[in-house]
């Protein structure tokens, strides 16, 4: 069956039936064998005996060539005599048995002439023929614990700790060829490869161990191809591959499949210029192995001797650190111990993994599933169908090396420069979304109708396409990048209009990705060329340019007005200075009363003086003066005449000014330059992290703005708060926003700024936060990612983007300012209601002030009436009783509790008048009476007046 996988992700296949079942059966027959050998051997060894007294360590063999057998027995001798290897007195002895390629007999072999010899380790080499003896030795061993050390098994299934729990080995899997293929890519800079493998366990290993290592080192797989002859139709997969861009091939095959893969590649002429080609070891003994191909071959790998040698010091150096730190139980001696293990043998197997041996076949050391490490390797290239040297991969001083003379390496085509590794695609397919000022998208009936700052660009829904043309800042952008870096596109918008976020697949860890982002990530296109946000989860699946402008996010809401009250005209002074300025006037008036009063040089005459009463400074006509000063009115009666008092009006005419001036300096800057600010002052403001009821706010779902407050573990809460209201669009948040349905909307700074520059009932908030740019995304490892950053710093640099800021973002955004800046804000009713409100009040309390001295002048002329009309009756009394008595003592009506003599406050009383001074009483009568009234009615006034401004100071403070 046909097999490719994209983009990294990929299914495995069944196994095999006929491997895996080999492999089981063999398990299940070895298993067998030691049970048998347990039923026919009651004895249980000396497992348990302590080997605190044995001198005599053994290590068995199992060896394919009998040539090697003289080799072992000598090194095995001279390990025995060299210093600092094994403690003194140790002896290490040789048992061998020759391999089999039968692994049953094999297993067989090992327990009759191996386990019951009592070996403490085994070191086993590769059959001729056949695989699975190793195998089956290892089982075999495994049992007990025992360590197996392989010189030349290289199954990636023998790493499997499961099955293989005590083996290592001094050369490498197969499967660790990966290593050497990253490091070539990435010396060869190449980020895109397409994997071939056979359809068995080392083409398995190999395929997960490579993609393990592409994933760090950002190498994309584009496609995988599992060949298994007779099911996989490669010529159909290769013609597949022909439509990706990359040209980098990896084939990991063993001979027979290689030869067969090589005769359609051929065919489809797949190894001509532009391809690369890196095989493994196995590759290379195909016959029809084509010219140009790179190649890795494991140097010492058939040097069995420099392995046996290798391994039979591991096994020393192991076992010395083994005998000096553990107390060391006997080894099993029978096969029939199933079940009892050995379990020094699981702390010998970890020393032996432990050790690091500059050895014969270089520096010998293991992974933790007993792997070599640190293996050297040979890079060929294969010419006229030889192969020729041209790099390795060595262990040079504690890190591996590699050396590559790319100038010898002759290329498919016969080529001598090094190819791209990809063809450079020349039409993208770019995907947008409409955003002002970035994208303006305009329907229109046909492609023809878009002008030429326009692009066409349709948009696709479910049912039909509809088309548009496009135009903004990130149009014009579009259009230079094509231009100046000579590629062609075809526009289109994404079809949920959204940007694009990510969410869990049933619960797991993948990741399914949505609006522009899904459509790049899953290849449905090459590029997006909108306002999109760098930010560190997108930045994992697709490939960002350097931002083409950087900007942060902010706050957009409707400009809240500062309310004009009606006594918005007193908000220049604070209360207590306002209260402060009414008792002042008070206070000066009465003063500047009582120094014109007392003073020799005022103007305060007597009643009974020349003077007339309106010459003098009366405490009416200070505080009348002392009004005038300040309201800046003319003054044309009362004012001071001594010099005490004229020096204090000067003092209080210098604080009017001060205070006038003060308030209406500050009346113009409330007022006239009134300039209403958000009331918002940031991401900290108390209404956004602890939200009212009636405050709402939001940002748009699945863009880059969520995804921030969603990552941002402080924001939480205001995350769940906006969670259940964010709008589908900018556009919809926007308008929500200008309709006061929506009280602040979250967004990119650009974008908010130009709204608010475009419409002046918006405002932004002053403080910006999250940080970071817009950047143009590519597919990951796409060949575009750095020619398109370089021409986007050239354009930083050329004063480009500032042209775009100025003709899409920037133009018509100072009509605001300009309003705000240039001219005052001209004033209304709202702002001056509180002056004509007191102008209102001052003409009603004038008229109730007019009534209620009407109603006081009736009352006082009544008054008056009756004692003009009860002297008369007294006066006519008075005649009558003069001419029935000769000498009467006239009679004075009581006077008004009022009437007081100007140099005594006593009341005047009455007094029995002289009958020759009665004429002149009566002469001196009306006079009295008229200046008594006079003043009466002075101080009626002088107190009334009193009243009516305390009621007004006390009316305007409330």
């Amino acid at each position: 069956m046909p097999h490719a996988v994209k983009s990294g992700i990929f299914h495995w296949k069944k196994k095999p039936a006929l491997q895996y079942g080999v492999q089981m059966a063999l398990q299940t027959i070895v298993f067998c064998i030691l049970f048998s050998a347990q039923q026919h051997d009651g004895s249980i060894g000396g497992v348990a005996v302590a080997y605190e007294n044995s001198k005599i360590f053994k290590v068995g063999a199992v060896l394919s060539n009998g040539d090697n057998i003289a080799y072992l027995y000598q090194v095995v001798e001279d390990i025995t005599y060299e210093p600092d290897i094994l403690p003194p007195g140790v002896t290490l002895h040789a048992v061998f048995i020759p391999m089999n390629p039968n692994p049953i007999r094999t297993a067989q072999k090992v327990c009759d002439d191996l386990i019951s010899a009592t070996v403490h380790a085994v070191i086993i080499s590769h059959p001729n023929s056949g695989e699975l003896s190793p195998a089956a030795v290892s089982y075999t061993c495994g049992f007990y614990n025992i360590p197996v050390i392989g010189i030349s098994s290289r199954d990636s299934s023998l790493s499997d700790k499961n099955l293989h729990a005590s083996f290592l080995r001094t050369v490498p899997p197969y499967s660790h060829q990966a290593d050497v293929w990253i490091e070539l890519l990435k010396f060869l800079h190449y980020k895109c490869v397409v994997f071939i493998h056979s359809s068995d366990n080392n083409g398995r290993y190999t395929l997960g161990r490579f993609q393990n290592l592409a994933d760090k080192a950002k190498i994309k797989l584009d496609d995988v191809i599992e060949y298994e002859p007779g099911f996989t139709d490669i010529i159909q997969d290769l013609e597949k591959t022909k439509d990706l861009h990359c040209r980098v091939f990896i084939l990991y095959a063993n001979t027979e499949d290689a030869e067969s893969i090589f005769r359609e590649v051929e065919q489809l002429k797949m190894t001509s210029s532009g391809f690369i080609w890196i095989v493994s070891e196995q590759v290379l003994m195909a016959p029809n192995k084509p010219d140009g191909i790179l190649a890795l071959t494991l140097v010492n790998a058939l040097d069995v001797k420099g392995h046996i040698r290798d391994s039979i010091y591991i096994i020393g150096y192991g076992l010395g650190e083994l005998i000096t730190k553990e107390n060391i139980t006997s080894a099993p001696d029978s096969c029939g111990t199933v079940g009892r293990a050995w379990e020094t043998g699981k702390k010998f197997v970890e020393y032996l993994k432990a050790q690091k041996l500059p050895g014969k076949t270089g520096r010998v050391a293991f992974d933790e599933k007993g792997d070599r490490l640190n293996s050297d390797y040979d890079i060929v290239n294969v010419v006229d169908g030889e192969t020729v040297k041209v790099g390795d991969y060595v262990y040079s001083k504690s890190q591996m090396d590699l050396k590559l003379n790319i100038s010898d390496i002759r290329w498919p085509g016969n080529q001598t420069t090094k190819p791209l590794g990809y063809i450079v695609p020349t039409h993208l397919k770019v995907v947008t979304s409409e955003e002002e000022p970035f994208v303006w998208a305009r329907p229109v009936e046909s492609d023809d109708e878009c002008s030429e700052d326009e692009i066409l660009c349709p948009r696709a829904n479910s049912s039909l396409q509809q088309t548009y043309c496009c135009r903004g800042y990130c149009m014009d952008l579009l259009r230079k990048l094509g231009n100046d870096l000579n590629f062609t596109y075809d526009l289109y918008q994404v079809e949920d209009g959204q940007f694009g976020s990510f969410e869990y697949v049933n619960g797991s860890k993948k990741k399914y990705w949505t609006g522009m982002m899904g459509d790049l990530v899953y290849e449905k296109a090459d590029m997006i060329v909108a306002p999109l946000t760098i930010n560190p989860e997108r930045s994992q699946v697709i490939e960002f340019t350097k931002p083409f402008k950087y900007q942060g996010i902010t706050i957009l809401e409707k400009k809240q007005p500062k309310s004009s009250t009606l006594a918005s005209f007193l908000q220049p002074f604070e209360q207590t200075l306002w209260i402060l300025v009414m008792v002042s006037v008070h206070v000066v008036a009465l003063a500047l009363y009582l120094l014109d009063r007392f003073s020799p040089f005022g103007r305060y005459k007597l009643p009974n003086s020349d003077a007339t009463e309106e010459d003098a400074l009366n405490l009416s006509s200070a505080i009348w003066f002392a009004w005038g000063v300040l309201l800046n009115s003319g003054i044309g009666e009362g004012t001071p005449r001594s010099f005490s008092a004229r020096v204090l009006g000067m003092v209080w005419a210098g604080f009017a000014m001060i205070v006038v001036a003060s308030y209406t300096a500050n009346l113009a800057a409330f007022l006239v330059l009134d300039r209403p600010e958000t009331s918002l002052t940031g991401i900290n403001d108390a209404r956004l992290r602890n939200p009212l009821e009636n405050f709402t706010y939001a940002t748009v779902k699945g863009s880059a703005v969520d995804m921030y407050f969603r990552r941002q573990v402080e924001l939480s809460n205001m995350y769940r708060t906006m969670e259940g209201k964010n709008y589908d669009t900018a556009e919809e948040a926007i308008a929500a926003v200008k309709s006061g349905e929506l009280n602040a909307f979250i967004w990119d700074s650009s974008r908010l700024e130009y709204e608010a520059a475009q419409d002046c009932d918006l405002v932004t908030a002053r403080e910006q936060f999250g940080r970071s740019g817009y950047g143009i995304g590519l597919q990951k490892n796409s060949f575009w990612a750095d020619q398109v950053t370089l021409a986007l710093l050239e354009m930083h640099e050329s004063g480009y983007m500032e042209d775009l800021d100025n003709k899409w973002i920037l133009s018509g955004g100072d009509k605001c300012d300009n309003k705000h800046e240039k001219f005052p804000a001209t004033l209304g009713l709202k702002n001056m209601a509180g002056v004509f409100i007191l102008v209102g009040a001052g003409i009603v309390g004038g008229v109730g002030l007019i009534i209620i001295e009407i109603i006081y002048k009736k009352h006082q002329t009544r008054k008056q009436r009756r004692m003009e009309l009860a002297r008369h009756a007294a006066d006519k009394w008075r005649g009558t009783v003069e001419e029935d008595e000769p000498h009467p003592i006239p009679f004075v009506p009581p006077p008004s509790p009022f009437l007081t003599n100007e140099r005594s406050p006593s009341p005047i009383i009455a007094r029995p008048l002289a009958k020759d001074s009665l004429q002149e009483t009566r002469q001196k009568s009306p006079y009295r009476y008229s200046e008594l009234w006079k003043r009466q009615s002075e101080l009626g006034r002088v107190l009334l007046s009193l009243f009516f401004y305390t009621f007004s100071v006390t009316l305007f403070l409330v």
